[in-house]
């Protein structure tokens, strides 16, 4: 969205045309997003400058951090590290972000169609460019067979094709292999994190706490951690997040989470509240170390499809926000102002989207954070 928002601005600016279309595969725009997070507001105004004016709901800014070492009882308190300051940023609604983005980007003009997943490529003739996607067939049963209300997928084709499909993508799975974007002997790591969203007693709840635990109920082998940031309206969105690399092959990251939400600190928190919603998502941690090549002939990676998350921050929103609008700066010069991409001419290559990353503030976070992971695997664990 950022990306076909920035698109959009900059031939608004410029007084020409750019098409510019949005597949979604959730039944509505930000149907599939996780809500409870708190995110950093710089691509935001980078997009929108007077966001508060025009009503982005962004509402509950965050107050104070802190950091807890949780004993089977206990939660004791840890110096807070300042890479994981969240002074500025705002506790919000993801979901409902997402749909206040999704309703700017449809006023800017961009063509967005929900419930429809992209489920292949459409690669050149030469087999090594992308000149769109195809979308899902509609109307089909539990076997896949045709019904009454069959219709076939449409084919998209553009001049560019921007790939965000988050973490572990199906189709940048399979175009990562075949155009070789990531380099022998390197590869992504991930994460699991799984939140909920619960209203809680109002004497209970102080708006704009975050909180960040280490400690039980993993042991120091394991990597991972618990969050609780308290929302607006007495709501409360808490996460436990575990690596995927975990030594115990009996671990369940769903019971672990059970465990977390019975520690006293966390129980005494939601005692006499009720769930409002829940889910879990991968997460990407491989940070800097396991990023692929970002464009190829007729497209790019942006978001969490490149693997842009900060992994001690647990965020990734304002990076994949970045992402977009880079992409989308260098897209607009390629095919404007340079004309490249017209019928039977090369794939166009975003080689300057790459060179505008490495100058970004998303590979400066990246590289400053790029050892932590890693720690966690000396003999210390997570005293690593």
């Amino acid at each position: 969205l950022a990306a076909a928002i920035r698109l959009k601005q900059l031939a608004a600016k410029e007084d020409t045309e750019v098409s510019v279309i949005v597949v979604e595969k959730g039944g509505e725009i930000g149907a599939h997003t996780l809500s409870g997070a708190c995110i950093e507001t710089g691509p935001l105004e980078e997009l929108f400058p007077d966001w508060k004016e025009l009503g982005a709901p962004l509402n509950q800014p965050a107050l104070e951090d802190h950091m807890k070492y949780l004993t089977a009882k206990h939660a004791l308190p840890l110096p807070h590290p300042p890479q994981m300051s969240n002074a500025g940023n705002y506790i919000v609604s993801l979901s409902n972000v997402v749909k206040w983005l999704g309703e700017k980007a449809e006023e800017l003009g961009v063509d967005i169609f929900p419930g429809t997943a992209a489920s292949e490529i459409i690669y050149g003739e030469d087999g090594a460019s992308v000149c769109g996607i195809i979308t899902n067939d509609a109307g089909v049963d539990k076997d896949f067979k045709p019904k009454s209300t069959f219709t076939p997928g449409i084919e998209l084709r553009g001049k560019l094709t921007l790939f965000a499909e988050g973490c572990h993508g199906s189709l940048t799975k399979g175009l990562i292999r075949k155009l070789k974007l990531r380099e022998d002997g390197q590869f992504q790591t991930y994460g699991l994190g799984i939140k909920e969203v619960w209203e809680v007693e109002p004497a209970k709840h102080s708006p704009g706490t975050i909180t960040h635990t280490m400690g039980y109920p993993l042991d120091y082998k394991t990597y991972g951690g618990g969050f609780i940031y308290h929302m607006e309206d007495n709501k409360v969105s808490l996460g436990l997040v575990i690596g995927l690399d975990y030594e115990n092959p009996y671990l369940s990251p769903y019971q672990e989470f059970q465990r977390f939400k019975a520690h006293p600190f966390v129980s005494n928190l939601l005692k006499g509240g009720r769930v409002l919603s829940y889910g879990g998502r991968a997460l990407v941690e491989g940070g800097i170390q396991s990023l692929p090549k970002l464009y190829f002939p007729g497209g790019a990676l942006i978001g969490d499809t490149a693997g842009l998350m900060n992994v001690p921050k647990i965020k990734g929103t304002h990076n994949a926000m970045k992402s977009g609008i880079l992409a989308a700066d260098s897209a607009y010069k390629a095919i404007v102002a340079e004309g490249q991409g017209e019928e039977g001419a090369p794939a166009i290559a975003l080689t300057e989207y790459e060179t505008a990353f490495k100058d970004s503030s998303i590979y400066k976070e990246l590289y400053e954070v790029r050892n932590v992971r890693p720690s966690f695997h000396t003999g210390l664990g997570i005293w690593g």
